[in-house]
């Protein structure tokens, strides 16, 4: 329990955190407010890498533990369990964030929340970005994180954090980058309208991302030793 538990911090943190940066700084309306967006999320994660890597592995995002487990890392229980509380630490910080922007509307800019919406309505464009986007992520994941890959493993944290940065820098203006479907549902369920209508993409997209991730590790992993 104490492992989903952390995981439910984990992402509620991320959540937070990022979505909150991305209300707060009007994320899209210029080059300034994206870069600070994208630091937020990628920051966000290496502050949880090193608070409860060591409990659960941090992996805060359902598209990282369907990864996991489809490398074999850990076992079906617990995958579903993360996923649960993933989602349940996200919800709890849209509906804390959703809340303090109540309180004050001038607070808000942009969507109330930073929920997720494919640009344009281009919503093709939105999915192949989130699989791309995604696939890349979780094998820097995987990479980072592999025993079996040198002593990558003892700064994944922060490379995991950068990856997520890059990955945000590139995506925003596509689909605001989820890259994880708990931070997505969270925010999509009080932000209502097109977040919650293009939802699917958010979540279809990272999953097939994760997953075509952990099949290409499982040909790439080095030999263990």
């Amino acid at each position: 329990m104490k492992k989903y538990l952390a995981e439910m911090v984990g992402t509620f943190v991320l959540t937070f955190l990022g979505c909150g940066a991305a209300v707060s700084l009007n994320c899209g309306v210029d080059t300034a407010s994206v870069v600070g967006t994208a630091i937020a999320f990628g920051l966000s994660v290496v502050a949880m890498a090193y608070a409860i890597g060591g409990i659960s592995g941090c992996h805060i995002n359902p598209a990282i533990t369907l990864g996991v487990f489809l490398s074999g890392r850990m076992n079906s229980k617990d995958c579903g369990m993360y996923m649960v509380f993933q989602v349940i630490g996200a919800i709890i910080a849209a509906a804390l964030l959703a809340f303090l922007v109540s309180t004050d509307p001038g607070l808000a800019r942009g969507t109330a929340t930073g929920a997720n919406a494919c640009a344009s309505e281009n919503v093709m464009n939105g999915l192949i970005a989130e699989i791309v986007l995604t696939f890349i992520f979780v094998l820097v994941v995987l990479g980072a994180t592999s025993k079996t890959n040198g002593a990558t493993n003892n700064f994944a944290g922060l490379a995991i954090g950068l990856a997520l940065i890059l990955i945000h820098l590139v995506g925003i203006n596509y689909t605001g980058t989820s890259v994880n479907p708990a931070r997505s549902i969270g925010p999509a369920l009080f932000e209502g309208g097109k977040a919650l209508a293009q939802l699917w993409v958010f979540i279809v997209g990272p999953f097939v991302g994760g997953a075509l991730a952990a099949l290409v590790w499982k040909v790439i992993e080095p030999t263990e030793k």
